[in-house]
């Protein structure tokens, strides 16, 4: 027995330390050697750079199919897939100059494909592109992505919109499993920070395929920040400031790497005051503070690789009320003010078995929120913990055709402790299966899925029976059947045509099956309807896109039909002197889209001109207008890119117009919003002022000062503007 132990011991130490190397030269078209290019195995979370030779060299990589991804400024994105790692695999790559950004690898699908490759089309921006555009907060910077937008209430609470949905209706992932953070309320917002987060993918449309309930509008992905090349040691600081609001944001973080080991750390503080309207005052309450802090562990080897990451956020909001009424420029929050901490943990594997491997994702959510009125007795004070699992097995290769086979799942409970309850006491099971395959040959792609899900809630009865606040026993049970079909085609050199036909559903929440009573900000009381069944939608979607080395365009179509849509609709009684509204459902329809181009002329090469518009229409089955629906919008920005000598590098200008047009068309207790147009600039670039080098950026958002209200504003019933002129001064030091 002892001989046969060692055997095996033996046979796993030999397997265990098998080695496979990758190493290669990256070259421009003339021959020449690039170096400080850098080299990402995201799937691994590895990373190297170039030496002036330019050769790079990885070791103890899994024998499988890998996708390298280099990156230089002046040169773009060259993406790279290695089918079957040999035991000492050679690269040779070229670069070209491109002006252009070049196919992104796309995360949140399934067979993660570049974006050239992918069948859906997925919009994909980096935080740092984001935060260039000097916005004060994460959600204004995804507002700015064609068919994004926001639910605000002031500066501080953003809730994203996608072609016209929102709320449980948008699903949020980071660090690679789902966000559950009381999402179905108006004045809940995004709870994410944009430190510590390298970029984020939109899904807009039905996801759930992949994603299950609540992926029926859409998706937003957030990538987290990679960890530092091997054998390195990077620390980073950055620090903005916001003239309006007088508010700060400071940055710090700190990472290395081994070979196989790789670890990072990233803290966050912002701080607001009221924010300030073009008439000089200041909206009451409006101020926030925000702490956050991110860590994270890797290990990976040829067997396998596994991140840990932990993410702790803090949110301390004030609660507009009074609109404009005391003047004040302190950063402590007044009652009321909300106060949420949310605690994410992850754990992301990746397993290799050959021709094989397995995806793990494993979260945990907990998400506090409390809220106070009057005194520092928190009167609502909700619990709400999530476990969820996501589990995928990519099978081997068929010829090509890829498959992936998955199980998700999620348990969640939800527990009261003030003396309000906004929804009861619940549990909420989920369980999902899936299948789907993707099949390339020459420029053409076809993927197609099917999904099976069961949702079952149950609440606790609570309070007395007639009375505000009462909440009956519920216990439900909700299935699904999902599928999605797509088509990827080249119909000329740089002509791509997308169609993709997808189905999603949306269980409904718990306030909308037990609601009532009086919701706060809102002035109205609320009453759910435990009886209302999932909404099932089906959405086509249409993309056209070209581009070449001077120009790119694109053009994307959708029509969305949702079968038992739930809204909440007037009754014309009155409960505690507030208007009495019902959640109801009937069949509803939302189309529209976005078109865009980028044009910079030869040999004004340094030269950029964007511009886009997009547009939604959402309907009742009776051709009412449905609510908050997102008003037409057209945005031009023209962007300059420059080096003044040796003191600025990578330099940009930009002049940005953005119009929003008129929304009348609105639901029968929405009031109609005016058209506005702003105007914005920036500048900025890599700073070198000796031996220090640093990344700055200046922004003057809303330079005219222009008095508006957003149609989707919380204040807007109110009459309270949104903000005035903004100067964002922003630096970011790598030490």
């Amino acid at each position: 027995m002892r001989n046969y132990i060692l055997v095996l011991f033996l046979g796993l130490s030999t397997l265990l330390q098998a080695q496979q190397r990758l190493s290669g030269i990256v070259m421009n078209i003339q021959n020449q050697p690039l170096p400080a290019v850098s080299v990402y195995i995201s799937e691994l979370h590895k990373g190297t750079t170039t030496n002036v030779s330019g050769k790079f060299s990885f070791v103890n990589l899994p024998k499988g199919e890998l996708k390298l991804r280099f990156v230089l400024v002046g040169y773009g994105t060259q993406n790279i897939t290695v089918s079957q790692l040999q035991k000492d695999e050679i690269l040779q790559v070229t670069m070209d100059e491109t002006l252009f950004e070049m196919d992104e690898v796309i995360v949140s699908t399934a067979f993660s494909k570049i974006q050239s490759q992918n069948v859906m089309k997925v919009s994909h921006e980096s935080i740092q592109s984001l935060q260039e555009k000097g916005t004060a907060t994460l959600i204004e910077g995804l507002a700015t992505i064609p068919g994004v937008s926001q639910v605000s209430t002031g500066t501080s609470i953003g809730k994203p919109v996608i072609r016209g949905l929102s709320g449980n209706r948008v699903l949020v992932y980071s660090q690679g499993v789902r966000i559950e953070n009381q999402q179905f309320g108006d004045e809940h917002g995004l709870g994410l920070n944009d430190s510590g987060v390298e970029s984020v993918e939109v899904i807009k449309g039905p996801a759930s395929l992949l994603y299950g309930s609540d992926a029926l509008g859409g998706v937003l992905y957030f990538n987290p920040e990679k960890f530092a090349d091997a054998h390195s040691f990077k620390a980073n600081f950055s620090q903005k400031i916001f003239s309006n609001t007088l508010g700060s944001n400071t940055s710090l973080g700190l990472k290395t790497s081994t070979e196989n080991w790789k670890y990072l750390v990233r803290g966050n503080f912002s701080t607001h005051s009221d924010y300030t309207v073009p008439n000089g005052d200041r909206v009451t309450n409006t101020r926030y503070n925000e702490s956050d802090f991110k860590t994270g562990i890797g290990y990976s080897n040829s067997n396998f690789s596994s991140v840990f990451r932990y993410n702790y956020n803090k949110l301390d909001l004030g609660i507009p009320e009074n609109g404009i009424d005391a003047q004040s420029t302190s950063k402590t929050t007044d009652f009321p003010r909300q106060g949420i901490a949310n605690h994410l943990l992850s754990m992301n594997s990746v397993i290799y078995l050959g021709s094989s491997k397995l995806d793990l994702d494993l979260g945990y959510i907990s998400n506090n929120r409390r809220e106070f009125e009057e005194s520092p007795t928190a009167i609502l004070d909700m619990q709400l913990n999530t476990f969820n699992f996501n589990a995928k097995y990519h099978l081997p290769k068929i010829g090509a055709i890829e498959s992936i086979v998955g199980v998700q799942g999620m348990r969640q409970t939800n527990t009261n402790s003030g003396e309000e309850f906004l929804i009861p006491d619940a549990k909420t099971n989920d369980f999902g299966v899936f299948g789907t395959a993707n099949y390339e040959w020459k420029s053409s792609v076809i993927q197609g899925g099917l999904r099976y899900d069961n949702r079952k809630i149950k609440t606790e009865e609570h309070g007395d029976i007639g009375d505000e606040g009462y909440f009956k026993a519920i216990n439900r049970s909700f299935d699904s059947f999902n599928a999605s079909l797509g088509y990827k085609t080249d119909l000329a050199t740089d002509l791509i045509l997308r169609i993709n036909l997808a189905s999603g559903f949306r269980a409904p929440n718990l306030a909308e099956l037990s609601s009532n009573g009086v919701h706060e900000g809102t002035y109205r009381y609320e009453i759910g309807n435990a009886d209302l069944k999932n909404e099932q939608n089906i959405q086509t979607d249409l993309n056209i896109e070209y581009k070449n080395s001077h120009f790119e365009f694109f053009v994307n179509g959708f029509y969305n039909h949702i079968n038992n849509f739930i809204y909440i609709n007037p009754t014309g009684a009155t409960l505690e002197d507030n208007l009495v509204f019902e959640y109801i459902q009937d069949n509803a329809k939302l189309y529209g889209g976005e078109a865009g181009l980028h044009f910079h002329p030869h040999p004004l090469d340094w030269l950029h001109f964007e511009t886009s518009f997009e547009t939604v229409t959402g309907k009742k089955q009776n051709n009412d207008y449905l609510p908050m629906i997102p008003a037409n919008n057209w945005n031009n920005t023209v962007r300059a890119e420059f080096k003044i000598k040796d003191w600025l590098k990578d330099g940009f200008a930009t002049l940005s117009y953005n119009a929003t047009f008129n929304q009348k068309n609105v639901s029968g207790f929405e009031t109609a919003s005016s058209g506005y147009n702003l105007m914005n600039l920036g500048f900025g670039g890599k700073v070198a002022l000796g031996k220090t080098i640093f990344r700055m950026n200046i922004n003057g958002n809303n330079i005219f000062n222009k008095s508006y209200i957003a149609h989707l504003s919380r204040l807007k019933t109110d009459g309270i503007p949104n903000m005035g002129r903004n100067i964002v001064l922003g630096v970011n030091f790598d030490l």
